[in-house]
């Protein structure tokens, strides 16, 4: 293989950057991700804009601590906001379950989850059983959703060790949850088995089918687990046959990005250890991409402790604006294991023209060395450079600033359509040759619901195919540098 990435022919004359950003994270409340072990994992956040302003606002899981919502003033300052007071919480995921154009929160907890339902003035108000959602005492870390119509979306929940089993927690994980529309109401369907999932991303996969993957955590199934596929349509797990070869790592988190212009989605995922990258393959399979790119990023870049990183949270996002996606992913111990590495910066893995991924995290200025759970790549002031946000353990969380100087243009855009699923999750936008999907799930513990950002290099005016979720493609141009609601 020559060369991974193709992403250099989408935009003529691509701008290149130094990476470089402010912290700011004097501007955010104290908030902290805390808890015994039963907290080592999760740490995710929620990014949405819950009052229409367009600001994106802040969803922190807490952990033993409550958990926090930061409404966005503007200028890199957040206020925080009246929020139901929830202790136990891993994680969250922007979800508008009853298509009404507020955002709603799936919240994952350590017992029962919780849907809090949106409103116009981010007034969230515990909504569980007014959705009619199925909740017991589990331990959710991992959440995925989709739509198989326009009315209501389907909900996976990945759930860790069973806090049942008398013979935990190693080798005790707890099964799955599919929580499956009826009549204005929801059931549940096990999904097993479970192997302590992490992470789950409902998308299409290289071969263009729709399914689930969920990555598992090593740590709690080294006898006989592996990462899992779950076939949407046919209600099944892959297998050997299907050309799904099983593998075992720690999987913590995974990120998902088309990042060689062939319209098929690579994925990171995210482990102690290897920070693993599979590209897509056109025979719909995947394969590791060679070290020499550049991605595995399996021990500190600075410092003298050279044993493994631990990673979590994984994300690509253009962050120079030159029309090739990068890679950011937290990084920190998972307390004081000693096998790994304490003093574990964060990545920032800045794509090259040639398809490679460059360390900037420690010139950058975002190499913390706390220990990094959750994160987000989101463009918190509206400029139009994507910013950064991560929710530590034991330790205030961090807001960092893009204030790169050298960029190229850009665009966000927002997809609309009538029925139940208003945000059009599902549907595949595509501007010159780059793509993104437009999902829930994935990361670790925590996603979004932004606009969707596109670097666009020197170009001023682009390209954009819409493929909806009922596969209608539609077709639009737009000038660079500003964000656009597209609506079907």
């Amino acid at each position: 293989m020559k060369k991974i990435l193709l992403s250099a022919i989408i935009f003529a004359s691509p701008v290149k950057a130094t990476p470089l950003f402010q912290d700011l994270s004097n501007n955010l409340p104290h908030h902290t991700y805390a808890g015994d072990w039963n907290h080592f994992v999760g740490g995710g956040v929620a990014i949405m804009d819950c009052n229409g302003d367009s600001l994106p606002d802040i969803f922190a899981s807490g952990g033993d601590e409550p958990a926090m919502l930061l409404l966005n003033q503007g200028d890199f300052k957040f206020q925080e906001y009246d929020l139901p007071n929830i202790l136990g919480s891993t994680g969250a995921y922007p979800i508008d379950i009853n298509g009404d154009g507020h955002m709603d929160l799936f919240v994952l907890r350590l017992g029962k989850n919780i849907v809090l339902k949106g409103s116009e003035d981010c007034n969230f108000t515990d909504a569980t059983k007014e959705f009619g959602i199925p909740n017991k005492d589990q331990w959710s870390t991992a959440f995925s959703a989709w739509w198989q119509d326009e009315r209501l979306p389907y909900m996976a929940i990945g759930n860790y060790v069973d806090l049942n089993d008398p013979d935990g927690p190693f080798f005790a994980c707890d099964s799955h949850q599919l929580i499956t529309p009826e009549t204005g109401t929801y059931r549940t369907v096990v999904l097993e088995p479970g192997f302590c999932s992490l992470s789950m991303l409902a998308a299409r996969d290289a071969s263009g089918t729709k399914r689930l993957r969920i990555s598992n955590d090593r740590q709690y199934y080294v006898r006989n687990g592996h990462e899992q596929m779950w076939d949407i349509s046919e209600n099944r797990f892959l297998n050997d046959a299907d050309g799904w070869k099983k593998f075992s790592i720690w999987g913590m988190g995974i990120a998902s990005r088309d990042i060689t212009g062939d319209g098929r989605d690579e994925v990171v995922l995210t482990s102690m250890g290897d920070q693993l990258l599979r590209i897509a393959g056109a025979d719909g399979t995947y394969s590791n991409a060679p070290f020499s790119t550049g991605t595995y990023a399996h021990r500190p870049y600075f410092g003298d402790d050279g044993r493994p990183s631990t990673g979590w949270h994984a994300q690509f996002g253009d962050v120079d604006n030159d029309g090739h996606a990068d890679l950011f992913i937290s990084k920190g111990n998972v307390d004081q294991m000693p096998s790994n590495a304490i003093r574990d910066p964060n990545n920032l893995l800045m794509q090259q023209s040639d398809g490679t991924f460059l360390e900037t995290g420690q010139t950058a200025g975002v190499a913390s060395l706390e220990r990094g759970r959750g994160a987000a790549l989101a463009d918190f002031d509206l400029d139009g450079l994507l910013d950064i946000l991560v929710l530590n353990r034991r330790a205030p969380m961090e807001i960092y600033r893009n204030i790169t100087e050298t960029q190229g243009h850009w665009i966000g855009i927002t997809l609309l359509q009538d029925g139940g699923n208003v945000n059009a999750v599902g549907s595949l936008v595509k501007v010159g040759n780059d793509s993104q999907q437009l999902v829930i799930g994935g990361g670790h513990a925590g996603g979004q619901a932004v606009p969707l950002h596109f670097g666009l290099g020197t170009s001023t005016q682009v390209n954009i195919a819409v493929e909806w979720p009922n596969g209608l493609v539609t077709h639009h141009s737009a000038k660079a540098d500003q964000i656009i609601t597209i609506q079907r």
